[in-house]
C-alpha cells in the first residue's frame, strides 16, 4: 500500500509540474509541456483531446434509457407484421452472415491494436463506455461519407475512408460510438436485414440469389418498407448513444454539419447551423405542409436528414433527459 501511495504522490507531483496528463478517454499517460492547458494537446494513443474533465463510463446502461420514441414506435409497428422474425432469420440464413465477414476481410482493412491503433482505441472507448463487447472494425475505401454495422451473431462495423478523412478525432469517435450504439440497442438483426433489402430492392437482382422466394415474400408483404422506415428512426437512438460516449452535444452537431456541408463545412458558422436546426424543427412541428414534404423526402433516404438529427439531439439535451441519464448511471 505504501508503494502505491508513493506512486500516486509522484504522479500528482508530475501533473502539477505539467509533465504528463492521463487521457480521460483511454487512460493513456501522455507527456505534455509545462504550459499545457485542457484540449491543447491530443492523446498519443486514441488521438482525442487531453483534458482533466472526467469521462463517464456506464456500469449498467439499459437500451430503453436512451431509445428514441420514434424508434420504439416504428419497431412496434414492424414487429406487428405477421411472420417477420421468421422471414428475416430465413433471409439471413440464406444470404449467410459469413458473407459479410468474408467480404470485408477481402476488401477492407481490419483495425487492430497495431493496425490503425487510434481507431482501435476509439472503438474500445465506445465499447467500454456503453458496456458492449468489442466487434471487429474495418476501414473500406469508399468516396461516400458513411459507416454501418452488419451481422447478427458477430457484428462488424465498417467505416468508409472518406468519412475518416473528413472528420476530426472526436467526430470519428462519435461515428464509431453511433455504430456501437446499434449493437447495444440490439438493432443488428433488423438493421442488417434493412441494408440487405436496400441492396435487393430490385426484384430482378433478388431473383439471382438463393432463396429468392423469401426475398419476394418480404418485399410483397411490405416488410421491406417497414424495415427501412424503422432503420431511419433507429439512427436517432444511436445519435443519443454517440452523445453518451463523446459527452459533448456539439461534437454531434459538428459531425452532422460536415455530413450536410461536406468539405465546405470549414467555412460554415456552427452557431448559425444550430439556428437552422431549430428553425427546421419549429417548421416541422408547426407547419403541416413542411412536415408532409419532410416526411416524403426523408422516406427515400437511408438516414434522417442531418439537420433533423441535430435538432433531435438538441431537444434531448435541452429537455434535460440527457443530463438526467448522465446523473443516474
Amino acid at each position: 500500500m505504501a508503494k502505491k501511495k508513493d506512486d500516486a504522490g509522484s504522479e500528482s507531483t508530475a501533473v502539477a509540474k505539467g509533465l504528463f496528463v492521463r487521457c480521460r478517454y483511454c487512460g493513456q499517460k501522455n507527456s505534455v509541456k509545462a504550459d499545457y492547458k485542457n484540449n491543447s494537446a491530443n492523446c498519443g494513443r486514441c488521438k482525442l483531446p487531453l483534458s482533466n474533465e472526467p469521462h463517464k463510463k456506464f456500469a449498467d446502461l439499459g437500451k430503453h434509457e436512451y431509445i428514441h420514441p420514434a424508434d420504439s414506435k416504428a419497431l412496434a409497428a414492424l414487429k406487428a407484421i405477421p411472420g417477420i422474425d421468421t422471414a428475416l432469420k430465413k433471409l439471413l440464413a440464406v444470404t449467410g452472415e459469413s458473407a459479410i465477414r468474408v467480404m470485408f476481410m477481402a476488401t477492407a482493412v481490419k483495425v487492430t491494436p497495431k493496425q490503425c491503433p487510434d481507431l482501435h482505441a476509439k472503438l474500445q472507448i465506445a465499447c467500454t463506455t456503453l458496456g458492449v463487447d468489442m466487434p471487429d472494425l474495418f476501414i473500406q475505401q469508399n468516396p461516400m461519407v458513411n459507416a454501418f454495422t452488419g451481422g447478427v451473431e458477430k457484428p462488424v462495423i465498417v467505416l468508409h475512408s472518406a468519412l475518416i478523412e473528413r472528420l476530426s478525432d472526436e467526430e470519428t469517435l462519435a461515428v464509431i460510438a453511433h455504430e456501437v450504439g446499434h449493437i447495444h440497442a440490439e438493432h443488428v438483426l433488423y438493421l442488417t436485414a434493412a441494408r440487405l433489402m436496400e441492396a435487393l430492392a430490385n426484384l430482378s437482382v433478388a431473383r439471382l440469389i438463393p432463396g429468392s422466394e423469401i426475398v419476394k415474400f418480404i418485399i410483397s408483404a411490405g416488410i421491406g418498407g417497414a424495415l427501412l422506415a424503422w432503420a431511419r428512426r433507429a439512427e436517432l437512438s444511436c445519435d443519443r448513444a454517440a452523445l453518451l460516449v463523446v459527452q459533448d452535444p456539439h461534437v454531434i452537431g459538428r459531425t452532422m454539419m460536415k455530413l450536410a456541408g461536406g468539405t465546405f463545412a470549414s467555412k460554415i458558422d456552427y452557431d448559425l447551423f444550430l439556428e437552422q436546426a431549430r428553425e427546421f424543427q419549429k417548421n416541422y412541428d408547426e407547419k403541416k405542409l413542411d412536415k408532409f414534404w419532410a416526411d416524403i423526402i426523408n422516406a427515400g433516404l437511408s438516414h434522417p436528414f442531418p439537420i433533423w438529427r441535430v435538432s433531435e439531439i438538441l431537444k434531448w439535451v435541452e429537455d434535460g433527459q440527457y443530463k438526467d441519464l448522465m446523473k443516474k448511471n
